[in-house]
């Protein structure tokens, strides 16, 4: 499957993931053992690739995909479609003691069916002189340099966190990218240190069908970044405490329907009913800007419904399979090209004065 087919899938579904209401908890094991996180983003290619791909994807298309996954597992010992979690989690910093901003951290763990210790011993023989290892705690790191950000950080400090990066097996079938601070912090979470919130994890896998979701607290984030809560050097007492902004959202299939399903914390039913009214405002002036000729995708927006609840802005939406599977379709076609050719046009004949 290559990387255009992919997305091709993942645009399966809109780009706003809602969640699903509380049912029985997924086990939250493999998440338990994450950093602390201000956002975390969950996938499971294992559904993804096995139950939703069949279903939206023609019968050539799911071939070669498979093909493609015999090769990359052949190639590095790993089968996407067994890569039980994917999740993807970031977390702000507080400004530095000169009170310069501090990118956030960024984070990537996988888990599923394959040796992590095999991939990280593959990472070294690629990058051979190219990566370094570094001992921290029970684990050792890989370390590479990214020498294109390394020549920008020069002149752009803010991309001085992401000049290096780095690899790690968290445990035998679990493994970690990501800059280098974020993976340390991962490393004492698996010791127990740290760990991401039981409340987020909740968010992230109160559905056992969940395909996508996401969770995550932007106005704390916020607050972290420009100082609210102090800086690295100097401590800060928040004196604001407040979960306005907290969302959490999902993807799930049902039957022959995508369930979409989220909500955000708006502090109270009046500011909620406030929030309500804007975000349906920008969205129907978002759905207006869409061309005709995409009618699946006026479909899906159309089909989300944005409504005040109590506290809460819900989101919700029902898609039909059929139209997911020809949205990608139509996504997979090759653009049309037209070639507009000029007239040619006679030089004209220069008349000679007597």
């Amino acid at each position: 499957m290559n990387v255009a087919q992919l997305k091709s899938l993942l645009a399966a579904v809109p780009l706003v993931l809602l969640l699903v209401p509380i049912t029985h908890a997924q086990s939250a094991s493999p998440l338990a053992q994450l950093p602390e996180a201000d956002t975390v983003i969950y996938l499971s290619p294992q559904k993804i690739f096995n139950e939703v791909a069949p279903k939206v994807m023609e019968g050539t298309e799911i071939t070669k995909m498979r093909a493609a996954f015999v090769d990359i597992k052949r190639n590095i010992g790993i089968d996407p479609a067994s890569v039980e979690y994917l999740a993807i989690a970031i977390r702000f910093n507080k400004p530095a003691a000169d009170l310069s901003f501090v990118p956030p951290d960024v984070l990537t763990v996988a888990g599923g069916d394959f040796s992590a210790d095999s991939l990280i011993t593959l990472i070294g023989l690629y990058l051979q002189d190219k990566a370094r290892t570094e001992k921290y705690g029970s684990k050792t790191l890989t370390i590479m340099k990214i020498d294109p950000i390394v020549e920008e950080a020069v002149k752009n400090p803010f991309l001085k966190s992401f000049a290096e990066l780095g690899a790690v097996a968290l445990n035998s079938n679990t493994i970690a990218f990501g800059n280098v601070n974020y993976l340390k912090a991962a490393i004492d979470a698996t010791e127990g240190n740290g760990r991401l919130s039981s409340d987020t994890i909740t968010s992230l896998l109160r559905n056992p069908n969940t395909l996508v979701s996401a969770a995550g607290s932007p106005l704390t984030a916020f607050a972290k970044s420009f100082g609210m809560l102090g800086t690295q050097a100097v401590a800060r007492a928040p004196r604001c405490e407040t979960k306005l902004g907290d969302f959490y959202a999902a993807i799930t299939m049902d039957g022959t329907n995508f369930s979409l399903r989220g909500a955000m914390n708006a502090d109270n039913p009046d500011t909620a009913k406030i929030i309500n009214g804007l975000l349906t405002a920008m969205f129907q002036q978002a759905i207006n800007y869409i061309p005709e000729k995409e009618k699946e995708t006026q479909s899906i927006l159309k089909g989300i419904r944005i409504l005040p609840n109590e506290s809460e802005v819900v989101f919700e939406a029902d898609v039909p399979q059929a139209t997911v599977a020809t949205f990608i379709r139509n996504q997979s076609k090759p653009k049309d090209i037209t070639v507009v050719s000029k007239p040619v046009t006679k030089p004209k004949r220069r008349v000679r004065r007597k």
